[in-house]
């Protein structure tokens, strides 16, 4: 039987920030993919994104791969599902977008898009719970358990590597950056901890999007930009600029598909956006979250900013306006 929602663990989060100095932390990869929690019961195992979907028909290969290298021990790990790039290896997370918003895939999108599952923290083993286990324990006894095959990996972790060197490495191989962990942490489900630091190469943030602005030229038929917001600190919805970068053909037509079946007669912001804005935007229920690149915050909007595609992942509200430089 699935897992309930409410029995799949939240995974932990990551605070942004600068590499930590001095000692008594652990440094990974930052992986530009699906963040998943993989439950399996003995017999086979299920997969849930961040806010505990059922993704498992989404990625049927995966399923059975982590079956086959969980070798009937029931146990739930905390990884992240990525596509590879085929000539670098590098995940690119513009191709895990054509995996996942497909319910049922076909064989032959399986075997052009294929994706694999990285495995990164345990959460339980033999029925037992590990999140109050230390981090360097957890890690022990997941490279313990040998899960590397075809599609899964256990990818590596470095104690007492300079950061620095460790961030280069991540940017000659096309990697987002590095995440930070304490070793002696434990593991909080569904908490974003400061034992847990996540320095990316680029800037990214999540973003709710609320409307839309008009396109022309070759862009009429669909949507010029799009009008963004995030929360504030007092959980307000707010603007935080707008976005016509970064979109294929395809992905723009399919995107304005979607938000034409969401547009509203009103903005749906808590704080009134710039006047501009106002007078020439049409309006779309915030249910969407989009993934973002962006050169820098100023504290009223983002600067460049550059499409990378949509987080079903996500949930509007726990989107939040990204932290200044």
């Amino acid at each position: 039987m699935p897992a309930s929602r409410s029995a799949v663990p939240a995974p932990m989060l990551a605070m942004p920030g600068r590499p930590p100095i001095g000692t008594g932390w652990a440094v990974e990869m930052k992986w530009d993919g699906a963040r998943t929690v993989a439950v399996c019961d003995g017999e086979r195992c299920r997969l849930y994104s961040r806010n505990s979907k059922d993704v498992s028909g989404v990625y049927p290969e995966l399923t059975l791969a982590l079956s086959a290298v969980s070798r009937g021990r029931p146990m739930v790990v905390d990884g992240e599902i990525v596509a590879p790039d085929p000539r670098s290896g590098a995940p690119v997370f513009a191709r895990l977008q054509s995996r996942i918003h497909v319910a049922k895939p076909t064989a032959a999108l399986i075997r052009t898009i294929p994706v694999e599952f990285y495995a990164f923290d345990l959460l339980a083993l033999d029925g037992a719970p590990t999140t109050r286990l230390p981090y360097l324990e957890r890690r022990r006894r997941l490279v313990d358990l040998s899960m590397s095959g075809p599609l899964v990996r256990t990818p590596p972790h470095w104690v007492g590597t300079d950061t620095k060197i460790l961030l280069d490495l991540a940017r000659d191989h096309g990697l987002e950056g590095i995440v930070c962990k304490r070793t002696d942490s434990v593991y909080q489900p569904g908490r974003r901890s400061p034992a847990w630091i996540k320095t990316a190469l680029r800037k990214s943030t999540e973003a709710v999007i609320a409307g839309w602005l008009p396109g022309t030229g070759v862009h009429r038929a669909t949507f010029g930009s799009l009008v963004l917001g995030a929360h504030d600190d007092d959980g307000r919805l707010v603007h935080i600029g707008n976005l016509g970068t970064g979109f294929t053909t395809a992905g723009r037509r399919a995107l304005w598909e979607r938000l034409d079946e969401l547009e509203r007669p009103s903005d749906p912001f808590d704080v009134i956006p710039p006047a501009p804005v106002v007078r020439a935007a049409r309006w779309a229920e915030p249910v969407l979250v989009g993934d973002v690149e962006y050169r820098e915050f100023t504290g009223d909007s983002l600067r460049h900013p550059s499409w990378k595609g949509l987080r079903p992942d996500k949930e509007p509200d726990e989107i939040l306006v990204p932290p200044l430089p």
